[in-house]
């Protein structure tokens, strides 16, 4: 990888009419439809993900990320002036303190204080870090899970602008721990039934952790792809999880990794063997073509962003090539693009 010194952003562009961008969720998760791309040639099918059985193996170890949405997004006013404020909610530092991005951020000065929901929380900004995100420290009583239950909105992609109406569809069914301010929505096409059938075709299923943050979508703006910062999330792998995932890659069975989310955290977990060590801590591996993957086989995943991290991770996988011919494949085909648009399976 150490090789390559230059890649331009114009790269990984692609054209996107702006109809083809899913505003809501299917009624039914596994109702998406599912592109199947081959890996090495490039060859494309076209299915429904309720079929993603017949495309899964007996043996094959899926890799699911049980990330939990918090309603991070509090809509506040300035103490004093009235003045609207909108927060969102990064990364947890400590207890009451949070690593925010507060709009309009150019009045979020240091000691400027925000009362939401008539004082049911208060905050702070105590400091300003990298890309003007804010330091907010937080005063309420009672639980804080509860208080932003109740005053918090879903954070909801830039993208997306109709308004939500099931919390829920923005959620994987089998998100577990809280910290996540987007969804790893390659999950959302996953219904209890359909996890159920995968698992009575013998597939194993291995739960990991990595709290999606807002870097997602912060588009790359460098012109060589190659000076992009990115940020960095919480990732959290159990021994019972490393040891199903390092059992089934010493036993030669694929390991499915479902999200650009659990494709970070395998990889970033692995020693240079690809043998996973269980552990947490915070990752900002950055994907890109050239790549060599330790762990990762195959990948569940939606159809991403012209220009962002996640296009280039999926073209590191199958190729550029091959990706910007399956989505030219997938515009004229009219599938619904990103969060709560279908899925591709690459194998």
């Amino acid at each position: 990888m150490s090789e390559i010194k230059k890649m331009s952003l114009e790269d990984f562009d692609y054209h996107l009419p702006e109809e083809l961008i899913a505003q809501d969720p299917l009624v039914k998760r596994a109702d998406s439809r599912l592109m199947v791309l081959d890996k090495e040639t490039g060859a494309v099918e076209h299915s429904h993900f309720y079929n993603i059985t017949e495309y899964l193996k007996p043996g094959d170890c899926l890799v699911i990320n049980n990330t939990k949405v918090i309603p991070a997004r509090l809509i506040g006013e300035k103490e004093g002036t009235g003045g609207h404020v909108e927060v969102l909610l990064l990364k947890r530092r400590t207890d009451n303190e949070w690593e925010t991005l507060v709009k309009p951020g150019k009045n979020a000065r240091i000691g400027q204080k925000i009362i939401f929901g008539d004082g049911l929380l208060k905050g702070e900004v105590t400091d300003i870090v990298d890309d003007g995100d804010r330091i907010v420290k937080f005063s309420y009583e009672g639980i804080f899970e509860e208080i932003l239950d109740k005053l918090g909105q879903m954070p909801l992609p830039p993208y997306i602008t109709h308004k939500l109406k099931d919390k829920n569809r923005y959620q994987t069914v089998y998100a577990k721990y809280d910290g996540s301010a987007a969804a790893p929505t390659a999950g959302l096409h996953f219904t209890k039934e359909l996890l159920q059938k995968i698992k009575d075709m013998g597939v194993e299923i291995a739960e990991i952790t990595l709290h999606v943050g807002l870097g997602t979508f912060r588009p790359v703006k460098e012109e060589n792809v190659l000076d992009h910062h990115m940020h960095s999330e919480y990732y959290r792998v159990t021994s019972e999880a490393a040891e199903m995932i390092n059992r089934a890659k010493s036993e030669g069975r694929r390991i499915v990794a479902v999200g650009t989310t659990s494709t970070r955290t395998l990889e970033a977990a692995a020693d240079d063997n690809g043998h996973i060590e269980p552990g947490s801590g915070w990752t900002d591996i950055f994907i890109y073509p050239g790549y060599r993957f330790k762990v990762v086989d195959a990948l569940i995943t939606n159809f991403h962003l012209p220009k962002s991290t996640l296009i280039m991770l999926v073209s590191a996988l199958a190729g550029r090539e091959h990706i910007l011919s399956a989505y030219e494949e997938a515009v004229k085909e009219k599938y619904r693009f990103f969060s709560f648009g279908d899925a591709m399976f690459i194998h």
